[in-house]
């Protein structure tokens, strides 16, 4: 693309759901340090979260991904769509149906670029509801006829650090006893997605079509413990919850993931990654910019 395409990209609107998220926060972010027009799309444009992206430039509107009405609104004259959807928030099934509202709203508004963040291996059967749904989506979103790019990281490495994933009980007790200390798992920062998202919104003849599993390192549990003791000098904080109560919280769609990690690999495709966004940290540089 001709850089004075690419300009003439960005004096258009795109439309980030989840925007008050850990995934649609990053990527609203870089779409504006790259100058584009932003709409961050939120169910509570009064929360803390919603009047940060204001300060920031963003457009805030209240919509539900649940409500293909309000998405209609929210989508008008977009140029294009940031989609995710949690499952851990909306149920597998609610992730499904708000993931096919952006889709259809997409199609409807004549979006002309959706970039979709997904997770896991992309391939279906998993018997993982967060991961097939997200596969379920992408192709209701194909058969709308919608230019499509699928971005696929495993882990964030932000499962070590951020309060609210409880990474005492799940990243540091309960998920390497349940993959293992020694399984290898492919990892990519939040804020690199984000980056990696504007990038595909800019150039969409190199990113539209592509399903892309992400990740800038590849790293066992072991050795990230590691990788916080050299940074910090002592080891990540362990809380070692029962199993069945953490279940009790989050449910068990998590706890199926691990299990699947802990016996099937996931190519990870660390210099695709890199090629893509040479700057991408590793889980070490990540730890150091966090606690360091």
């Amino acid at each position: 693309m001709e850089i004075e395409e690419v300009l003439m990209a960005r004096d258009e609107l795109i439309v980030v759901t989840g925007a008050t998220g850990r995934q649609g926060g990053a990527v609203a972010r870089h779409l504006l340090a790259d100058g584009w027009r932003v709409r961050g799309v939120t169910r509570s444009a009064g929360s803390a979260a919603a009047r940060e992206l204001a300060r920031r430039g963003v457009e805030v509107v209240t919509a539900d991904m649940g409500d293909l009405a309000s998405l209609g609104r929210a989508f008008a004259g977009a140029y294009g769509v940031y989609s995710v959807q949690n499952a851990m928030t909306a149920t597998s099934e609610g992730e499904v149906a708000q993931g096919r509202n952006v889709a259809t709203a997409a199609a409807e508004a004549g979006v002309s670029h959706l970039v979709h963040g997904s997770a896991g291996p992309g391939t279906p059967g998993t018997g993982v509801a967060a991961w097939d749904g997200k596969l379920e989506v992408a192709a209701y979103a194909r058969s709308r006829g919608l230019s499509l790019t699928v971005l696929r990281p495993t882990a964030f490495m932000e499962l070590m650090t951020d309060k609210d994933l409880y990474p005492p009980v799940a990243a540091w007790h309960l998920m390497p006893r349940i993959v293992g200390e020694d399984r290898p798992l492919p990892w990519l920062c939040a804020d690199d997605l984000g980056a990696i998202a504007a990038q595909a919104f800019a150039d969409p003849a190199t990113y539209a079509g592509l399903d892309i599993g992400l990740a800038a390192d590849v790293r066992t549990i072991a050795q990230c413990r590691a990788d916080w003791r050299a940074v910090t000098g002592r080891s990540p904080r362990r809380f070692p919850m029962p199993l069945w109560l953490f279940e009790r919280f989050v449910g068990q769609d998590l706890t199926r993931m691990w299990r699947w990690l802990a016996t099937h690999d996931i190519p990870a495709d660390v210099d695709r990654t890199r090629s893509l966004l040479p700057t991408a940290v590793t889980v070490e540089e990540f730890l150091r910019r966090r606690l360091a």
